[in-house]
Protein backbone atom coordinates (compact mmCIF):
# COMPACT_ATOMS: atom_id res chain seq x y z
CA UNK A 1 0.00 0.00 0.00
CA UNK A 2 1.43 3.44 -0.95
CA UNK A 3 2.05 5.71 2.26
CA UNK A 4 -0.13 8.08 3.29
CA UNK A 5 0.09 11.81 2.17
CA UNK A 6 -1.08 14.58 4.43
CA UNK A 7 -0.61 18.44 3.94
CA UNK A 8 -0.57 20.35 6.98
CA UNK A 9 -1.34 24.07 6.46
CA UNK A 10 -0.99 27.28 8.44
CA UNK A 11 1.53 29.12 10.56
CA UNK A 12 2.46 32.90 11.27
CA UNK A 13 3.41 32.40 14.58
CA UNK A 14 4.86 29.43 17.34
CA UNK A 15 1.17 29.20 18.91
CA UNK A 16 0.41 27.56 15.23
CA UNK A 17 3.60 26.33 14.29
CA UNK A 18 4.55 24.01 16.83
CA UNK A 19 1.49 22.36 17.43
CA UNK A 20 1.76 21.72 13.80
CA UNK A 21 5.32 20.09 14.19
CA UNK A 22 4.27 18.14 17.26
CA UNK A 23 1.47 16.81 14.77
CA UNK A 24 3.82 15.72 12.23
CA UNK A 25 6.14 14.34 14.52
CA UNK A 26 2.79 11.94 16.06
CA UNK A 27 2.06 11.27 12.76
CA UNK A 28 6.21 10.16 12.02
CA UNK A 29 6.02 7.62 14.80
CA UNK A 30 2.36 6.23 13.46
CA UNK A 31 3.66 5.66 9.74
CA UNK A 32 7.44 6.31 9.76
CA UNK A 33 7.21 6.34 5.71
CA UNK A 34 4.21 8.95 5.45
CA UNK A 35 4.51 11.79 3.52
CA UNK A 36 3.98 15.58 5.25
CA UNK A 37 3.94 18.86 3.22
CA UNK A 38 3.04 22.00 4.86
CA UNK A 39 2.24 25.04 3.70
CA UNK A 40 2.78 28.10 5.42
CA UNK A 41 2.95 32.02 4.36
CA UNK A 42 5.34 33.14 2.81
CA UNK A 43 7.75 35.64 4.43
CA UNK A 44 6.17 34.19 7.95
CA UNK A 45 8.46 32.22 10.39
CA UNK A 46 7.19 28.93 9.60
CA UNK A 47 9.88 29.12 6.41
CA UNK A 48 12.15 29.05 8.38
CA UNK A 49 11.31 26.73 11.65
CA UNK A 50 9.12 23.87 9.50
CA UNK A 51 12.85 23.20 7.32
CA UNK A 52 14.82 23.40 10.86
CA UNK A 53 12.33 20.26 12.28
CA UNK A 54 12.73 18.20 8.80
CA UNK A 55 10.36 18.73 6.40
CA UNK A 56 9.32 20.04 3.21
CA UNK A 57 7.03 23.26 3.33
CA UNK A 58 5.44 25.41 -0.10
CA UNK A 59 4.56 28.80 0.76
CA UNK A 60 1.99 30.94 -0.18
CA UNK A 61 1.81 34.80 -1.00
CA UNK A 62 -0.85 35.64 1.81
CA UNK A 63 -1.39 37.81 4.49
CA UNK A 64 -4.10 39.00 6.96
CA UNK A 65 -6.48 42.21 7.49
CA UNK A 66 -4.49 44.80 8.57
CA UNK A 67 -6.29 46.93 10.75
CA UNK A 68 -6.34 50.80 10.64
CA UNK A 69 -5.38 51.05 6.98
CA UNK A 70 -7.32 50.88 3.93
CA UNK A 71 -4.25 50.72 2.03
CA UNK A 72 -2.65 47.93 3.07
CA UNK A 73 -5.90 45.92 2.17
CA UNK A 74 -6.58 46.52 -0.84
CA UNK A 75 -4.34 44.09 -2.56
CA UNK A 76 -5.53 41.48 0.18
CA UNK A 77 -8.43 39.89 -2.48
CA UNK A 78 -5.73 39.14 -5.11
CA UNK A 79 -3.44 37.48 -2.41
CA UNK A 80 -6.64 35.26 -1.15
CA UNK A 81 -7.62 34.58 -4.85
CA UNK A 82 -3.96 33.82 -5.48
CA UNK A 83 -3.57 31.65 -2.81
CA UNK A 84 -6.81 29.74 -3.39
CA UNK A 85 -5.41 28.93 -6.86
CA UNK A 86 -1.94 27.55 -5.73
CA UNK A 87 -3.65 25.69 -3.11
CA UNK A 88 -5.99 24.06 -5.66
CA UNK A 89 -2.78 23.31 -7.53
CA UNK A 90 -0.80 21.52 -4.78
CA UNK A 91 -3.53 19.77 -4.00
CA UNK A 92 -3.89 18.21 -7.60
CA UNK A 93 -0.24 17.32 -7.47
CA UNK A 94 0.26 16.06 -3.59
CA UNK A 95 -2.47 14.69 -3.80
CA UNK A 96 -3.15 14.23 -0.06
CA UNK A 97 -4.97 11.65 1.49
CA UNK A 98 -5.92 14.11 4.33
CA UNK A 99 -5.70 17.92 5.31
CA UNK A 100 -5.02 19.41 8.63
CA UNK A 101 -5.38 23.51 9.29
CA UNK A 102 -3.77 24.92 12.31
CA UNK A 103 -4.87 28.48 11.99
CA UNK A 104 -2.74 31.13 10.12
CA UNK A 105 -2.99 32.82 7.31
CA UNK A 106 -2.41 29.58 4.81
CA UNK A 107 -4.79 27.59 6.74
CA UNK A 108 -8.30 28.90 5.13
CA UNK A 109 -6.98 28.45 1.28
CA UNK A 110 -5.53 24.98 1.89
CA UNK A 111 -8.42 24.28 3.74
CA UNK A 112 -10.96 25.67 1.22
CA UNK A 113 -9.40 24.27 -1.61
CA UNK A 114 -9.55 20.69 0.07
CA UNK A 115 -13.42 21.50 0.43
CA UNK A 116 -14.13 22.10 -3.39
CA UNK A 117 -11.19 18.88 -4.22
CA UNK A 118 -13.65 16.77 -1.83
CA UNK A 119 -11.03 15.99 0.34
CA UNK A 120 -11.34 15.19 3.58
CA UNK A 121 -10.12 17.90 6.32
CA UNK A 122 -9.37 18.43 9.95
CA UNK A 123 -9.20 21.50 11.74
CA UNK A 124 -7.20 21.58 14.83
CA UNK A 125 -8.52 25.09 16.90
CA UNK A 126 -6.82 26.35 19.64
CA UNK A 127 -8.63 28.87 20.95
CA UNK A 128 -11.41 29.31 22.99
CA UNK A 129 -12.95 31.54 20.48
CA UNK A 130 -13.12 30.16 16.95
CA UNK A 131 -12.31 32.77 14.65
CA UNK A 132 -14.57 33.69 11.01
CA UNK A 133 -12.61 31.72 9.03
CA UNK A 134 -12.47 28.32 11.06
CA UNK A 135 -16.27 28.78 12.07
CA UNK A 136 -16.97 29.20 8.30
CA UNK A 137 -14.61 26.06 7.75
CA UNK A 138 -16.29 24.16 9.95
CA UNK A 139 -19.40 23.30 8.30
CA UNK A 140 -17.22 20.68 6.31
CA UNK A 141 -14.45 19.77 7.89
CA UNK A 142 -14.45 16.09 8.82
CA UNK A 143 -13.65 16.46 12.62
CA UNK A 144 -12.26 19.91 14.74
CA UNK A 145 -10.27 18.99 17.20
CA UNK A 146 -10.22 21.44 20.27
CA UNK A 147 -8.86 22.64 23.81
CA UNK A 148 -11.14 24.08 25.74
CA UNK A 149 -15.09 23.02 26.56
CA UNK A 150 -18.48 25.01 25.15
CA UNK A 151 -16.79 24.76 21.48
CA UNK A 152 -19.94 23.73 19.98
CA UNK A 153 -20.97 27.08 19.81
CA UNK A 154 -18.87 28.30 16.82
CA UNK A 155 -19.16 24.55 15.52
CA UNK A 156 -21.48 21.07 14.69
CA UNK A 157 -21.01 19.08 17.91
CA UNK A 158 -21.19 16.09 16.28
CA UNK A 159 -17.80 16.85 14.21
CA UNK A 160 -16.13 18.17 17.89
CA UNK A 161 -12.81 16.17 19.82
CA UNK A 162 -11.47 17.45 22.69
CA UNK A 163 -8.28 16.86 22.45
CA UNK A 164 -6.40 19.64 23.75
CA UNK A 165 -3.16 21.49 22.54
CA UNK A 166 0.00 19.60 21.17
CA UNK A 167 2.74 21.04 22.93
CA UNK A 168 6.98 20.36 22.83
CA UNK A 169 7.63 17.38 25.00
CA UNK A 170 11.08 18.39 26.05
CA UNK A 171 9.64 22.31 27.06
CA UNK A 172 7.42 20.86 29.31
CA UNK A 173 9.35 18.07 30.76
CA UNK A 174 10.74 19.49 34.19
CA UNK A 175 10.05 16.81 36.67
CA UNK A 176 13.38 17.22 39.33
CA UNK A 177 14.90 20.40 37.30
CA UNK A 178 14.63 23.07 39.82
CA UNK A 179 18.42 23.17 40.93
CA UNK A 180 19.69 22.52 37.14
CA UNK A 181 17.37 25.16 36.13
CA UNK A 182 18.35 27.88 38.62
CA UNK A 183 22.11 26.27 38.20
CA UNK A 184 21.57 26.91 34.42
CA UNK A 185 20.70 30.35 34.93
CA UNK A 186 22.78 31.52 37.42
CA UNK A 187 20.43 32.10 40.25
CA UNK A 188 19.95 30.78 43.49
CA UNK A 189 17.67 27.85 44.01
CA UNK A 190 16.54 28.70 47.32
CA UNK A 191 15.37 31.95 46.19
CA UNK A 192 11.89 32.98 45.27
CA UNK A 193 12.06 33.26 41.20
CA UNK A 194 9.21 34.94 38.83
CA UNK A 195 10.14 34.17 34.81
CA UNK A 196 8.64 36.25 32.56
CA UNK A 197 7.78 35.72 29.08
CA UNK A 198 6.46 37.63 26.23
CA UNK A 199 6.96 34.83 23.58
CA UNK A 200 9.81 34.92 20.58
CA UNK A 201 8.63 38.26 19.78
CA UNK A 202 8.36 39.61 23.31
CA UNK A 203 5.37 42.09 24.83
CA UNK A 204 5.73 45.28 25.33
CA UNK A 205 3.17 45.75 28.55
CA UNK A 206 5.00 42.90 30.55
CA UNK A 207 8.59 44.68 29.77
CA UNK A 208 7.37 48.04 30.89
CA UNK A 209 5.48 46.61 33.81
CA UNK A 210 8.98 44.96 35.02
CA UNK A 211 11.15 47.41 34.39
CA UNK A 212 9.14 49.84 35.94
CA UNK A 213 9.04 48.24 39.01
CA UNK A 214 12.64 46.24 39.18
CA UNK A 215 13.29 48.10 42.63
CA UNK A 216 10.70 46.46 44.19
CA UNK A 217 11.46 43.33 43.31
CA UNK A 218 15.13 43.59 44.06
CA UNK A 219 14.04 44.63 47.70
CA UNK A 220 11.98 41.94 48.52
CA UNK A 221 15.26 39.88 46.87
CA UNK A 222 12.98 38.27 44.29
CA UNK A 223 15.22 36.54 41.39
CA UNK A 224 13.84 37.40 37.70
CA UNK A 225 14.17 35.65 34.90
CA UNK A 226 13.21 38.09 32.12
CA UNK A 227 13.00 37.05 28.55
CA UNK A 228 12.41 40.28 26.85
CA UNK A 229 11.64 39.44 23.24
CA UNK A 230 13.83 40.21 20.18
CA UNK A 231 11.90 43.23 19.34
CA UNK A 232 12.73 44.96 22.86
CA UNK A 233 15.85 43.13 23.85
CA UNK A 234 18.41 45.41 22.86
CA UNK A 235 16.53 48.59 24.25
CA UNK A 236 16.20 47.08 27.44
CA UNK A 237 19.89 46.49 27.54
CA UNK A 238 21.07 49.72 26.52
CA UNK A 239 19.09 51.09 29.32
CA UNK A 240 19.94 48.73 32.16
CA UNK A 241 23.03 46.66 30.97
CA UNK A 242 23.97 43.10 30.57
CA UNK A 243 24.71 42.72 34.02
CA UNK A 244 22.28 44.58 35.60
CA UNK A 245 22.06 42.78 39.10
CA UNK A 246 22.85 39.23 40.42
CA UNK A 247 19.11 38.62 40.82
CA UNK A 248 18.01 39.69 37.20
CA UNK A 249 18.45 37.75 34.11
CA UNK A 250 17.80 39.94 31.04
CA UNK A 251 17.79 37.12 28.12
CA UNK A 252 16.05 37.59 24.67
CA UNK A 253 15.39 34.89 23.97
CA UNK A 254 15.24 31.31 25.94
CA UNK A 255 16.78 28.42 24.24
CA UNK A 256 15.71 25.82 26.97
CA UNK A 257 12.53 26.81 28.06
CA UNK A 258 11.88 23.53 30.19
CA UNK A 259 15.41 24.92 32.67
CA UNK A 260 13.52 28.43 32.48
CA UNK A 261 9.98 27.07 34.20
CA UNK A 262 11.77 24.65 36.11
CA UNK A 263 13.68 27.48 38.25
CA UNK A 264 10.46 29.39 38.59
CA UNK A 265 8.05 29.88 41.40
CA UNK A 266 5.39 32.15 39.24
CA UNK A 267 5.20 32.51 35.90
CA UNK A 268 4.07 35.70 34.07
CA UNK A 269 3.21 35.26 30.49
CA UNK A 270 0.74 36.25 27.75
CA UNK A 271 -2.32 34.18 27.63
CA UNK A 272 -1.90 32.16 24.06
CA UNK A 273 -3.26 28.69 23.53
CA UNK A 274 -0.11 27.13 23.11
CA UNK A 275 1.61 28.67 26.26
CA UNK A 276 -1.52 27.77 28.67
CA UNK A 277 -1.58 24.43 27.29
CA UNK A 278 2.34 23.76 28.51
CA UNK A 279 1.61 26.10 31.56
CA UNK A 280 -1.40 23.07 32.56
CA UNK A 281 1.19 20.60 31.83
CA UNK A 282 4.07 22.13 34.33
CA UNK A 283 1.55 22.74 36.81
CA UNK A 284 3.38 26.02 38.14
CA UNK A 285 0.85 29.08 39.23
CA UNK A 286 0.55 31.47 36.62
CA UNK A 287 -0.54 35.45 36.28
CA UNK A 288 -1.92 35.44 32.72
CA UNK A 289 -1.66 39.09 30.99
CA UNK A 290 -3.62 38.61 27.70
CA UNK A 291 -2.54 40.37 24.59
CA UNK A 292 -5.48 43.14 23.62
CA UNK A 293 -3.69 42.84 20.06
CA UNK A 294 -5.19 39.77 18.72
CA UNK A 295 -8.46 38.95 16.82
CA UNK A 296 -12.06 38.61 18.49
CA UNK A 297 -9.70 39.25 22.08
CA UNK A 298 -9.37 35.44 22.14
CA UNK A 299 -6.59 35.50 24.37
CA UNK A 300 -8.77 36.88 27.31
CA UNK A 301 -11.18 34.23 26.30
CA UNK A 302 -8.44 31.33 26.85
CA UNK A 303 -7.28 33.43 29.96
CA UNK A 304 -10.84 33.11 31.36
CA UNK A 305 -11.07 29.34 30.93
CA UNK A 306 -8.19 29.06 33.75
CA UNK A 307 -9.56 31.83 35.66
CA UNK A 308 -12.94 30.28 35.68
CA UNK A 309 -11.33 27.44 37.46
CA UNK A 310 -9.86 29.28 39.81
CA UNK A 311 -6.35 27.67 37.86
CA UNK A 312 -5.19 31.56 37.25
CA UNK A 313 -5.10 35.17 37.92
CA UNK A 314 -5.75 37.67 35.37
CA UNK A 315 -4.37 40.93 35.17
CA UNK A 316 -5.83 43.43 31.92
CA UNK A 317 -3.02 44.40 29.75
CA UNK A 318 -4.14 48.23 30.59
CA UNK A 319 -3.50 47.82 33.98
CA UNK A 320 -0.44 45.67 34.28
CA UNK A 321 2.16 48.70 34.22
CA UNK A 322 0.32 49.34 37.52
CA UNK A 323 -0.33 46.16 39.37
CA UNK A 324 1.33 43.14 37.98
CA UNK A 325 4.87 43.13 39.73
CA UNK A 326 2.37 43.80 43.17
CA UNK A 327 0.53 41.28 42.18
CA UNK A 328 3.09 38.75 41.42
CA UNK A 329 5.16 39.61 44.84
CA UNK A 330 1.71 39.09 46.94
CA UNK A 331 1.17 35.51 44.92
CA UNK A 332 4.90 34.51 46.25
CA UNK A 333 4.11 34.99 49.36
CA UNK A 334 0.67 33.39 49.79
CA UNK A 335 1.38 29.67 49.79
CA UNK A 336 -2.64 28.47 50.19
CA UNK A 337 -3.20 30.24 46.51
CA UNK A 338 0.11 29.14 44.71
CA UNK A 339 -0.41 25.25 46.03
CA UNK A 340 -4.40 26.10 44.87
CA UNK A 341 -3.47 27.11 41.63
CA UNK A 342 -0.79 24.52 40.99
CA UNK A 343 -3.55 22.13 41.57
CA UNK A 344 -6.51 23.57 39.95
CA UNK A 345 -4.32 23.98 36.50
CA UNK A 346 -3.08 20.71 36.60
CA UNK A 347 -6.31 19.21 36.37
CA UNK A 348 -6.78 20.95 33.15
CA UNK A 349 -3.60 19.34 31.31
CA UNK A 350 -4.40 17.20 28.36
CA UNK A 351 -0.86 15.96 27.63
CA UNK A 352 -1.29 13.55 24.54
CA UNK A 353 -2.69 16.17 22.14
CA UNK A 354 0.28 15.58 19.34
CA UNK A 355 -1.14 11.67 19.60
CA UNK A 356 -4.58 11.77 20.10
CA UNK A 357 -5.11 14.20 16.35
CA UNK A 358 -2.46 12.24 14.73
CA UNK A 359 -5.14 8.92 14.84
CA UNK A 360 -7.50 10.87 13.64
CA UNK A 361 -5.94 11.99 10.82
CA UNK A 362 -5.11 8.55 10.15
CA UNK A 363 -8.32 7.17 10.45
CA UNK A 364 -9.70 10.13 7.80
CA UNK A 365 -6.98 9.39 5.77
CA UNK A 366 -7.41 5.30 5.93
CA UNK A 367 -11.19 6.12 5.22
CA UNK A 368 -10.44 8.19 2.04
CA UNK A 369 -7.54 5.16 0.68
CA UNK A 370 -10.58 2.05 1.41
CA UNK A 371 -13.41 4.39 -1.17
Amino acid sequence: MRPTRIIISGGGTGGHIFPAISIANALRRMEPGCEILFVGATGRMEMEKVPAAGYKIVGLTISGFQRGSIAKNLGLPFKVLGSVRKAMQLISSFKPDVVVGVGGYASGPVLFAASVKNIPYLIQEQNSYAGITNKWLGRNAAKICVAFDDMDQFFPAQKILKTGNPVRKDVVNIFNKHHEGAEMLQLDPLKKTILVTGGSLGAGTLNKSIEKHLPELLKEDIQVVWQTGKFYYKGIIERLGLDFHPNVRILEFLNKMDMAYAAADVIISRAGAGTIAELCLIKKPVILVPSPNVAEDHQTKNAMALVKSNAALLITDRSAEDTLVSEAIDLLKDKERIKLFSENIGKMALPDADDIIAIEVMSLAEGRKSD
